[in-house]
């Protein structure tokens, strides 16, 4: 077996950013794996999104027609099933998504492959493939071998890579699939949206994060009005989302978001734990302001301030103040 098989998803018609992300995935280590790189689309109209998914680094896309109107778990992992079967990959990524958590183990099963969720980082060693992913409620990253498994599944977390830019060379391919089969035991009701809370760090490119640092929640309106005031998204550390200071979508880091756009990042007492880095990772220029010297966050960051950050966001307003006049 070899090659890579993509699976790439929408909802309602439209293509989620996760599948160009796991093609972006698929493209860091598809010379290590060897062989192809296919992406698959189940649909109604599945050619609708040829041109979205010819991506470079694709060389081929699976177009498989099935007749439902809206996601089926059963007909997607009997579609994928039938591509793996086809294709014969050594690596299927699915998205960790609603949709990949309702077929994605139990497609595992039905190839007998290896299996792994929530991966955020995927390498080849020398007994294959090797996926990373959090243990102990996020306080360690883990790394999973699966020998003896001539074929891995993984569903793999968004906002982690960096889809390619640009239009490839892939050729498309029908697949024959059967009917959905009626299984009688659900049915489609509707759609419920998840509540907004108004921000999206993961397409924010310039964020103001706060952490510890700023000592108290009373604080946190100062530095939110600063955010707005210097045209930044507010982010925040773990420790200020678990204490309920700002809603969990504000979080960047391994258990939050990834800030995948950022090209400026102003993070404000916070120290640099290896879980907020994570979060960090694609980040051009990182400015840090914390007064301990030996922050591990200085490690990566592009600016260090020692000094207290209250000062530092006196000398900022300052400055947007002078600007302004």
């Amino acid at each position: 077996m070899s090659g890579i098989l993509v699976v790439a998803e929408h909802t309602r018609g439209v293509l989620s950013d996760l599948s160009a992300e796991l093609v972006g995935a698929a493209a860091q280590v598809k010379e290590r794996v060897g062989g192809p790189l296919r992406v698959l689309m189940v649909g109604e109209q599945p050619e609708a999104f040829v041109d979205a998914l010819n991506l470079p680094g694709v060389d081929e896309i699976l177009l498989g027609r099935i007749d439902a109107p809206h996601f089926d778990v059963v007909a997607h992992e009997e579609a994928v099933l039938a591509a793996a079967v086809r294709s014969e990959p050594a690596l299927v990524l699915v998205g960790h998504s609603a949709n990949g958590l309702g077929y994605g183990a139990a497609l595992a099963v039905s190839l007998g492959s290896g299996f792994a969720a929530d991966v955020f980082g995927i390498d080849v060693a020398e007994n294959g493939v090797r996926a990373t992913r959090s243990g102990y409620g996020n306080k360690v990253n883990v790394e999973v071998d699966f020998p003896g498994k001539p074929v891995v599944v993984l569903t793999v977390r968004g906002a982690t890579f960096k889809p390619p830019q640009g239009t490839g060379t892939a050729t498309v391919t029908p697949l024959a699939l059967g009917p959905v089969p009626e299984r009688g035991r659900y049915r489609h009701e509707g759609y419920v949206e998840a509540p907004s809370a108004g921000v999206d760090i993961g397409k924010a490119e310039f964020i103001l994060s706060i952490g510890r640092g700023i000592q108290d929640e009373k604080n946190v309106p100062r530095f939110a009005a600063l955010a707005q005031r210097i045209g930044a998204t507010l982010g925040c550390s773990r420790p200020i989302a678990d204490s309920g200071w700002l809603h969990k979508a504000h979080q960047v880091g391994l258990t939050g978001k990834v800030a995948a756009n950022c090209k400026l990042y102003i993070a404000l007492g916070i120290s640099g734990a290896v879980q907020h880095l994570h979060g960090m990772k694609h980040i051009e220029t990182i400015v840090a302001v914390n007064t301990d010297a030996n922050a591990p966050i200085y490690n990566v960051a592009t600016y260090g301030c020692v000094m207290d950050v209250f000062e530092f966001a006196d000398a900022l307003e300052q400055a947007s103040d002078a600007i302004t006049a």
